[in-house]
């Protein structure tokens, strides 16, 4: 029970409270009838304090992000168009203090729930969590995306077309043809991020990720007989092949060892074996040269 003493009590629909004996309280300053409070930068969680990153790092890590990440999850970390989830809202990213929890996913520790490792170094990795946590620093309020003035988008057309075309001769002229596959790929993708993501990801995707349109790996059993059986792979291990033949039946064979003999053609493989020889330079380089290709 309330008792009053002299000074009336206001309900919480009321007048404005009371500071001291008759004073009401400041109200916060309103534009447009809502309420404006001060951004407290920092996080997802209020009032929550960020160190700040290493800005040499954090500039490393969103190029390494741009490259590796930025199709998936957005060029904000709100979730792109292949699916990935929105960074912003994540419980890892939001946790992380200094890569512990962020690092061991880009390496792998998540492939089983459809998040692929990135191959890149640990301190790669680490310059991308720092980026990450850089980004989750500067969220606003609740739900609201880092300020677009703070973030300035930035072109990654910034590579030598000649040297990139040096690049490619080397290391995918063997797979790859500027007059064949890659005719006019520099009309075909206007957007420059996106070419350089299709290029280093070794195909072409419309819309979010589909799994059952990326190429798939092609497997040959070696029969007793002497002939041979052939389709793409759906599952390898030390006991069993399994695959789906051209007429879309299933076929599985026990495995003993090197018995029957297992041949497996991955079209992706040379993709994945590049990624460790990618430098930010030599990409840049590559995408000045296929943005060319018209």
């Amino acid at each position: 029970m309330l008792v009053a003493t002299g000074v009336a009590v206001v309900g919480m629909m009321g007048s404005a409270p009371l500071q001291g004996p008759g004073k009401p309280a400041q109200e916060p300053a309103q534009t447009g009838g809502a309420v404006s409070a001060p951004r407290k930068p920092g996080g997802f969680v209020p009032g929550q304090s960020r160190a700040a990153e290493d800005p040499v790092q954090v500039a490393h890590g969103k190029t390494l992000y741009d490259v590796n990440c930025r199709a998936c999850h957005g060029p904000d970390l709100r979730g792109g168009d292949m699916g990935g989830p929105n960074l912003l809202r994540s419980p890892v990213a939001l946790a992380d203090k200094s890569g512990e929890s962020i690092v061991p996913i880009i390496h792998g520790s998540r492939a089983k729930n459809g998040m692929p490792p990135i191959g890149i170094s640990d301190p790669d990795a680490q310059a991308v969590a720092a980026y990450v946590r850089s980004m989750v620093g500067m969220i606003g309020v609740q739900g609201m995306p880092p300020s677009q003035q703070e973030v300035p988008r930035e072109s990654v057309l910034v590579g030598n077309a000649m040297e990139g075309k040096a690049f490619f001769s080397v290391k995918c002229a063997s797979c790859h043809s500027p007059t064949g596959d890659l005719q006019g790929i520099g009309s075909r993708i206007t957007d420059v991020r996106l070419l350089q993501t299709t290029w280093v990801a070794g195909e072409e995707r419309k819309g979010r990720r589909d799994p059952s349109t990326a190429p798939k790996p092609k497997v040959t059993v070696s029969l007793p007989s002497g002939g041979t059986d052939t389709g793409e792979l759906i599952h390898i291990d030390d006991f069993l092949v399994t695959f789906k033949q051209a007429d879309g039946s299933i076929r599985s064979y026990r495995r003993d060892g090197d018995n029957p003999k297992v041949m497996i053609s991955d079209p992706m493989e040379a993709h994945r074996a590049m990624l460790g020889e990618y430098t930010d330079k030599s990409i840049h380089d590559v995408t000045a040269y296929l943005e060319t290709l018209k």
